[in-house]
């Protein structure tokens, strides 16, 4: 079973003499419980039978030097084993009721704690038990609380050593037999000759110590011993005589006796337990010994009746049995535990402790004892563990009363009891241990893991973040294929994340990942052209808050790939506070502060630290990850393969909402040219005392935006449904109205003239009207203001979405206005001017070559339907597919869109080249009267730029403001939206409808009314999606004039 997804009721870390008892009781109550230990499984051939053998199993730091030797692995290096040689590093309180970290993992088992190995592997249990040792089980507390788990400010303090110190006598000629026996005397010595177990006699001294005797194994390195100790007495040549003394025990002959003397006692119970963060390594500094005097003067005195020469450290307790660290106590302000083991939570107002905390080991014990703490230890586990066991039991009870599966519980799993254990296993199999070794490295030698370490601004704040990876989440071995349309046949581009985030901004502390996905190869069903490379990371700071960080790089065939490099290597990414949800806080409240952190950034993998990325790989399946990489990076950028086509018999039906009715009215402009306008009634004009005025809507070019019968919530419902009449200008542009010679000054000039004064002949004469526009309509309502066809006075309040009075466009939308590709396609056209967007058989070469040619423009998505890359090749992207349904996207391109006039893009383009709006022939005859401007206004943009970028509302909200300052004027950047997505995609009446309906009201009922929605502030500069600088505009110019050769030698 992978780890991860291992869970059981209780994991007890640890086999001393606290772990072992309490998971003793546990297995007898009959929990399932999984033992974990740090150290091997010895037996007795593993022990070392010489000097260099047990400095070969040893390790020994110099932390001044930054030196050491010995070896990395037996006792000290964790492995892979669930059960031996697995070190804990932290622990993680689950989320409760927390959807936005629940949904990060699909084999999360929801229990209540997760126990970590490194920052990938962890098993699951609902009960933890600390009892790793005093240091292992503080260490693990302080990364814990590292990760947000709230403990007692009082953890490492009262440390102890039990008033221990180790002293060795050597060269004495008393009978001690104190040395131990290698193999060979072993068999030669009698049994009543032998020495005897490790401790042989006792003192107890009146002044409030205790001094053993002890036996050292024949493979101890005595004289290492004594070189490491700096205090020898008497006083003289005692190295030397050591040295001789060890040379007489080499060759066999008659040695002197030697002896160790364990000393405990008392000590002042005042040491402290500190975490290095740089190193994460244990620090401590050791209790006060006021009896270390005393202890060496009756050393001394045993020294002298004994004979020989007694060494012994000067400036340190030496200590086997060490205490203290979490003390058990009656409150947090005293200690780290309460009196049954349960770890105490400081997060709230009132001191509680964490359900299914426990820590039951020496560390507990707030004092020394005075001797060997093993029955005291072993007394307290049991004392411990009968509440833990009744507190497993009444908690399995409540389980299985309710009967389901609710967040943070889980029903018991009966097949739990027979998951191996050191404890469950009655008769413990060494070979079946190996088996289960064996199956758990080939499962982890089909992973692979690398280091990604990214770096750049989020929120515009410096951020870094050190990911380990592992990709192969299934455990399958991918095989290679040439389909790669179908994600889950590919483990191995998904996978798990760990490691930590640095962001000084939010925490001065790392930020580590407690929960992270990847998957290389997300797809989009909307956009199957685009590959995305998804991250999901859950991170936690110390101060108990989570966060989300989620990331994307996003990678589509744009202008020949020539960002494929870019994009690889770019993480576009959100950073979010998390909502804490749990049982003292069950509606989900936070800190206003984290609540209200909603940051968007790039993160970047840098040319070198790639290089770095691809050395750090490890795996067997590595070079077959790297293949399959390659290979949808390929299909993305090469051969623009969809990589997950939409299915050919999926189809769209209507909304089943009923439509509100309405009445289409024909109308005759200025001009004598047909139109017409729709209009939804509402008879509730008055509402809560405020007068309601008609609203008019104008569209984009050709394209509806505001009245979308397939979709559940669209503007003219949202509006109607306030209690405003609603009306949609369908002019010139449109295709039922197509004109086949018009201008978009006739727009201003005739068509909404035309409209106002039928909505006046409805309403009055001196009725105001809302007007929201779109794109061209936003254009043409300026058209009508400024240049004098349209009173200001007739107008309530003015929104406008991604158009004003000027009219700025994104770099590649800049390079295909200023190319003479229009002049081309209109002398081509000829006459007719309308082309239809579907492949009719009756269409004339010339509606052939100019569409054909027009599919060929780079652009940002390409799409499986044609009509839509006909669009979107004549305007560019239109919309993010990501933001729309897939019946609004069908309705738009097979029912709505049939035809599209090109007759207004000359004067289109001279808007466009010129960056504000201007008469037919390229003057400026409407900037130069703002007093006709006299009304409050609104302007959208999209965060996420298309076509228009977000300083076309920048100039116009600073123009409103300079010119006509008594009115209310507001800007608004609505991220993750591009162009005509802010009226007609999915979140639309979330996001962007409110700021419509806000403005409105507010200018009818004369108050200032600001939404106070998160916003994405734009000062001018930024240019969101869009690619800028002088590469991108000589690609741009090169592929289109290429383009336009082309089609001029094919005419």
């Amino acid at each position: 079973m992978e780890m991860g997804s291992e869970s059981y009721d209780v994991i007890v870390v640890g086999s001393g003499y606290g772990g072992s008892v309490a998971a003793c009781r546990l297995s007898m109550a009959g929990a399932s419980v999984c033992l974990i230990e740090k150290g091997k499984q010895w037996g007795a051939q593993d022990f070392p039978t010489n000097s260099f053998n047990i400095l070969a199993a040893s390790k020994v730091e110099f932390r001044k030097w930054g030196l050491g030797f010995g070896s990395d692995k037996a006792l000290f290096q964790a492995g892979c084993f669930v059960k031996t040689e697995c070190e804990v590093n932290y622990i993680i309180k689950t989320a409760q009721g927390n959807d936005e970290e629940n949904k990060c993992s699909d084999r999360k088992q929801h229990r209540r704690w997760q126990v970590y190995f490194d920052s990938l592997e962890h098993v699951s249990a609902d009960f933890v038990v600390l009892s790793a040792g005093v240091l292992g089980t503080t260490k693990i507390l302080f990364q814990s609380e590292r990760r947000g788990l709230s403990l007692s400010s009082r953890l490492g303090y009262s440390f102890s050593c039990n008033g221990n110190n180790v002293a060795y006598i050597a060269g004495s000629q008393a009978p001690l037999n104190a040395y131990g026996l290698d193999k060979r005397q072993f068999t030669k010595i009698p049994l009543q000759n032998r020495p005897g177990p490790t401790i042989t006699s006792s003192y107890t001294s009146s002044l409030g110590f205790t001094v053993q005797t002890g036996v050292l194994p024949t493979s101890y390195p005595y004289m290492l011993f004594k070189g490491i100790t700096i205090y020898g007495w008497p006083n003289g040549s005692w190295f030397l005589h050591g040295l001789v003394d060890k040379v007489k025990h080499l060759m066999g002959l008659k040695a002197s006796q030697a002896m160790v003397l364990n000393v405990m006692g008392y000590d002042s119970c005042d040491g402290r337990i500190t975490l290095d963060k740089e190193r994460n390594k244990i620090r401590y500094t050791h209790a006060h010994d006021p009896l270390l005097p005393r202890k060496i003067q009756t050393l001394q005195s045993i020294t002298k009746r004994l004979g020989g020469i007694l060494f012994m450290s000067r400036y340190r307790s030496t200590s086997v049995h060490l205490l203290g660290g979490c003390n058990a106590a009656s409150d947090p302000l005293n200690g780290v535990c309460s009196p049954k083991g349960l770890v105490f939570d400081v997060s709230g107002d009132q001191p509680v402790v964490h359900e299914g905390l426990y820590v039951c080991d020496a560390s507990l014990i707030p004092c020394s004892v005075g001797i060997n703490p093993v029955l005291t230890i072993t007394t307290a586990a049991e004392y411990i563990s009968k509440h833990l066991v009744q507190d497993v039991l009444n908690f399995r009870n409540r389980v299985q009363q309710n009967d389901v599966i609710t967040k943070g519980l889980i029903e018991l799993d009966s097949t739990m009891h027979s998951k191996a254990s050191l404890i469950n296993n009655k008769s413990f199999d060494v070979k079946e241990l190996q088996s289960h070794r064996q199956i758990q490295t080939a499962r982890d030698s089909e992973n692979v893991t690398f280091k990604e370490n990214l770096k750049g601004l989020i929120g515009g704040m410096p951020c870094l973040a050190y990911l380990v990876v592992k990709m192969n989440l299934g455990h399958k071995i991918a095989l290679s294929k040439n389909d790669i349309n179908k994600r889950d046949e590919h483990p191995l581009l998904k996978g798990k994340v760990g490691g930590h985030v640095v962001f000084q901004a939010i925490n001065n502390e790392p930020l580590y990942i407690i929960d992270g996905e990847v998957d290389m190869l997300a797809i989009n069903d909307r956009t199957p052209y685009t590959q995305y490379m998804h991250y999901r990371l859950v991170l936690a700071s110390v101060s108990g808050s989570r966060y989300l960080l989620e990331g994307k790089k996003v990678m589509n065939r744009y202008i020949l790939a020539a960002y494929a490099w870019q994009e690889s290597r770019t993480l576009r990414v959100s950073f979010k506070g998390l909502t804490k949800k749990d049982d003292k806080n069950p509606k989900g409240c936070q800190d206003h502060d984290q609540q209200d952190i909603d940051l968007k950034g790039e993160l970047q993998l840098s040319a070198f630290e790639l290089l770095k990325t691809l050395i750090s790989m490890r795996g067997n399946q590595k070079r077959q990850f790297v293949c399959l990489l390659l290979q949808s990076l390929w299909r993305t950028y090469i051969t623009q393969i969809p990589l997950e086509a939409e299915p050919k018999c999926r189809s769209f039906d209507m909304n089943n909402k009923t439509y509100p009715p309405s009445i289409l009215y024909e109308l005759k402009t200025g001009d004598e040219y047909l139109i017409s306008c729709q209009q939804w009634r509402n008879l509730n004009t008055w509402k809560s005392g405020v007068q309601r005025y008609p609203v008019l809507l104008l569209n984009g070019h050709s394209a509806e935006s505001f009245c979308l019968p397939t979709e559940p919530t669209d503007l003219v419902r949202t509006l109607v449904e306030q209690g405003y009449q609603t009306w949609v200008l369908q002019s010139r542009v449109h295709p039922q109205h197509a004109s086949n010679n018009f201008t978009i000054e006739d727009i201003g000039k005739f068509d909404i003239p035309a409209v106002i004064t039928k909505i006046q002949e409805l309403h009055g004469l001196n009725s105001k009207i809302h007007v929201i526009a779109h794109c061209i309509g936003g254009l043409s309502i300026h058209i009508a203001l400024l240049g004098g066809h349209v009173s200001a006075a007739h107008i309530a309040s003015l929104s406008c979405v991604n158009s004003s009075m000027f009219f700025k466009l994104t770099t590649s939308a800049l390079v295909k206005m200023r190319l003479p590709l229009i002049q081309m396609n209109m002398a081509i056209l000829g006459k007719n001017k309308i082309i239809s967007m579907f492949e009719e058989p009756d269409d004339s070469f010339r509606h052939w070559l100019v569409k054909s040619a027009t599919r060929l423009i780079p652009r940002h998505e390409c799409c499986t339907l044609s009509e839509c890359n006909l669009f979107s090749g004549i305007f560019g992207n239109a919309f993010w597919h990501e933001n729309v349904s897939y019946s609004i996207h069908q309705w738009l391109n097979k029912q709505n869109v049939t035809k599209l006039p090109l007759s207004a893009f000359p004067h289109l383009q001279k808007i466009c080249t010129s960056g504000f709006i201007v008469d037919p022939k390229g003057r400026n005859k409407y900037l130069i009267h703002p007093e006709r401007m006299a009304v409050p206004t609104l302007y959208v943009s999209g965060g996420r730029t298309l076509l228009v970028t977000p300083e076309t509302t920048f100039l116009a909200h600073k123009y409103m403001k300079l010119h006509q300052p008594k009115f209310k004027h507001k800007r608004v950047v609505i991220d993750g939206f591009g162009h005509s997505d802010l009226l007609i995609g999915e979140d639309a009446h979330k996001k962007v409808f409110p700021h419509f309906l806000s403005h409105i009201r507010s200018v009818e009922e004369g108050v200032t009314m600001e939404r106070k929605d998160s916003l994405l502030l734009w000062d001018g500069t930024h240019d969101g999606d869009e690619r800028l600088g002088a590469v991108n505009y000589f690609l741009c110019l090169m592929m289109l004039l290429v383009l336009a050769i082309l089609v001029f030698l094919m005419f």
